[in-house]
C-alpha cells in the first residue's frame, strides 16, 4: 500500500515538474516575441491605424494620431508588443501545452482535437482579419460622420447657427485622434470577433463530447438570436452597423456550428455500428413495420 502511494506521489511531482518546464519555457519565448516585436510596435501601430486613415484621406481630413500624457505613447507600443509577441509565439505555446497533454490521451482522442486546436487559431486569424477589413472602416466611417450629421441636422431645423463645416460662422467639429483610445478601439474590434469566430470549434467539442445535440442548439436557436444580440451589444460599440454586422456573422456560425454538430454525431453512429452496438436486422424490422415494433413494445 505505501508503495504504490509513494509511486503516484512520484508520478504527481513528475507531472508537476514537466508542467513547470514547459511553462517557464513558454513564458521565456514570450518575452523573446514580445522584445522582437517592441522595435516595430511603431510599424503596428500605423497598420492598425490603417482603416481609420483611408476613411479620413477620403474625408479630405489629414489622418493622425497624438498622446496627450507623456507616457501613452510608451505604453501603447508595450501594449501592441504583448499582444503581437504572444500572438507570434502562441504556436510554440500551444505546442508546449500539447506535448504536456498528449501522453495522457488515447490515440483516437488525439486524432480528435488535434484538428481543433489547428482551426482555433486559423479561425481567430480570419476574425481579426474580418474586423479589421471589413467591419473597423465601416465602423470608423460612421463615428466620424455622426460628428456632423447632427450639426447639420440642428442647422436644417433652425438650431444651432451655421453648419459644422464653416468655421467662421459655427462650431467646427473633427476628429483628433488619440493613441490610447484608437488602440484599445482597434484591438477591441479584432479580439471581438477573433473569438466569436471560435464558435463552430466550442460546439462542435461539446458536440463530440456529448455536451450538446445538432437537435438540442436547434430547439434553443431563438434563446441563441437573443444571446448573440446581447453579445452584440457588449463586445461592440454602441453603433448598429458594427453590432448588425456581428450579428449576422455570429449567428451564421452559430447556423454552421449546428451542421458540424450533425456530422459529429452521424459520424459517431457509424462508429458505433461498426463496432457492433447497433442490431441492424431489428433496425431494419422496426423500420418496415413500426406499428407491430410498436405492438410488440406493448405486450412486452
Amino acid at each position: 500500500m505505501s508503495d504504490s502511494v509513494e509511486d503516484s506521489t512520484a508520478t504527481l511531482i513528475e507531472h508537476l515538474t514537466e508542467l513547470r518546464s514547459r511553462i517557464i519555457k513558454s513564458v521565456i519565448v514570450f518575452l523573446l516575441g514580445m522584445i522582437v516585436c517592441f522595435p516595430f510596435a511603431q510599424q503596428i501601430l500605423s497598420m492598425l491605424a490603417e482603416p481609420m486613415a483611408d476613411v479620413m484621406r477620403a474625408r479630405g481630413e489629414s489622418p493622425q494620431l497624438f498622446f496627450d500624457a507623456p507616457q501613452d505613447a510608451f505604453f501603447a507600443y508595450v501594449k501592441i508588443a504583448v499582444l503581437f509577441g504572444f500572438a507570434l509565439t502562441s504556436p510554440y505555446i500551444g505546442y508546449q501545452m500539447w506535448r504536456f497533454v498528449a501522453p495522457g490521451l488515447y490515440k483516437e482522442e488525439k486524432g480528435a482535437f488535434l484538428p481543433f486546436l489547428i482551426a482555433s487559431p486559423l479561425l481567430f486569424i480570419a476574425g481579426g482579419a474580418f474586423a479589421y477589413f471589413v467591419v473597423m472602416p465601416l465602423a470608423i466611417n460612421f463615428f466620424l460622420g455622426f460628428g456632423n450629421i447632427i450639426p447639420a441636422i440642428s442647422s436644417m431645423l433652425g438650431f444651432g447657427g451655421a453648419p459644422a463645416e464653416d468655421a467662421e460662422q459655427g462650431l467646427r467639429v473633427f476628429y483628433f485622434g488619440s493613441i490610447k483610445e484608437y488602440l484599445a478601439l482597434a484591438l477591441k474590434f479584432i479580439v471581438a470577433f477573433g473569438i466569436c469566430f471560435q464558435l463552430p470549434v466550442l460546439l462542435t467539442l461539446m458536440g463530440k463530447a456529448g455536451l450538446v445535440s445538432a437537435a438540442g442548439l436547434g430547439a434553443v436557436r431563438k434563446y441563441a438570436v437573443v444571446a448573440i444580440l446581447v453579445l452584440a451589444a457588449v463586445v461592440t460599440p454602441p453603433d448598429v452597423i458594427t453590432q448588425v454586422i456581428l450579428f449576422v456573422v455570429v449567428y451564421g456560425l452559430y447556423e454552421i456550428s449546428i451542421l458540424l454538430v450533425k456530422l459529429v454525431e452521424k459520424k459517431r453512429e457509424e462508429q458505433r455500428r461498426a463496432d457492433g452496438y447497433y442490431d441492424d436486422e431489428e433496425d431494419e424490422d422496426e423500420a418496415k413495420d413500426p406499428l407491430m415494433a410498436e405492438f410488440d413494445e406493448d405486450a412486452d
